[in-house]
């Protein structure tokens, strides 16, 4: 059990990758084509249940493309059993206070970081994978391999960021810009002073703490700023934003043609 993009982000290196939307398999592994990093499976806004997205997890891990998935809540079943599925990050939306982020440590790590229920799943080869014979060392693989990064997209969240940041067992921090600016009172305003400064702040907090960065923008020219200012990865677009625009360049590129009737 290996976590990539953890080994890259630790060793200094930055990552990029965008929600997966569209769903299917056959989409998964046509993206693993494309020099991302990762993905994120998205089970909050996104139509997939536990079934499915552990489908998409084997088309992700079959090109080597790191699954994460954003879960739907804050709750036990869904930390539990998306990890027992198989992804190696969690990212967690709606996280506001340093209780809930306490929780989810309990729910995502196990012993003695957290009280994780003990299931050896597809990650651990059902226990056949070597690393999960020794109940011990399966713990401390597990701990130190999946990521659990909280959302940071509300005021009340931002104003709680450092404690939560610190948190052991929390690996990094995930920024929710649209969100956090609705939440700030300026809804996608990001080149307004208080929401640079929020921004800054959570980075700082994440620094501070030696916790992994991470933010979402649709924009690819403000992903190369985020990752100029310090930012581990940034997670651009969706999929399906992406294929739409695609499609569309080309389509306009020959209907915008003189003397043709469409």
């Amino acid at each position: 059990m290996k976590n990539n993009l953890k080994e890259k982000l630790v060793s200094g290196g930055k990552a990029i990758g965008t929600f997966f939307e569209v769903g299917g398999e056959t989409a998964v592994e046509g993206l693993g084509y494309t020099g991302l990093d990762y993905i994120i499976i998205d089970t909050e806004h996104g139509p997939f249940e536990v079934e499915s997205t552990m489908g998409l997890i084997r088309a992700a891990e079959l090109k080597e493309l790191v699954p994460l998935v954003r879960i739907k809540d804050v709750s036990r079943p869904s930390v539990l059993k998306n990890l027992d599925i198989g992804a190696i990050g969690l990212v967690v939306p709606c996280v506001e206070t340093v209780e809930e982020a306490k929780s989810l440590v309990e729910w995502a790590k196990y012993y003695p970081v957290g009280k994780r229920g003990f299931f050896t799943a597809r990650k651990a080869g059902f226990g056949y994978e070597d690393f999960s014979r020794n109940v011990m060392e399966y713990f401390k693989t597990c701990n130190r391999e999946t990521l659990l990064i909280p959302q940071c997209e509300t005021k009340r969240c931002l104003d709680n960021i450092e404690a939560i940041a610190a948190l052991e067992g929390v690996d990094g921090i995930f920024i929710g810009p649209y969100d956090l600016s609705v939440g700030l009172g300026i809804p996608a305003q990001f080149n307004e002073p208080v929401f640079k400064e929020a921004i800054a702040r959570i980075l700082k907090a994440c620094k501070d703490s030696n916790k992994l960065s991470f933010i979402f923008t649709a924009d690819p020219a403000m992903a190369i700023g985020y990752l100029e200012q310090g930012f581990d990865s940034v997670t651009i677009s969706t999929d399906i934003a992406f294929y739409i625009a695609g499609i569309k360049s080309m389509v306009d590129g020959i209907k915008n043609q003189e003397g043709w009737k469409w």
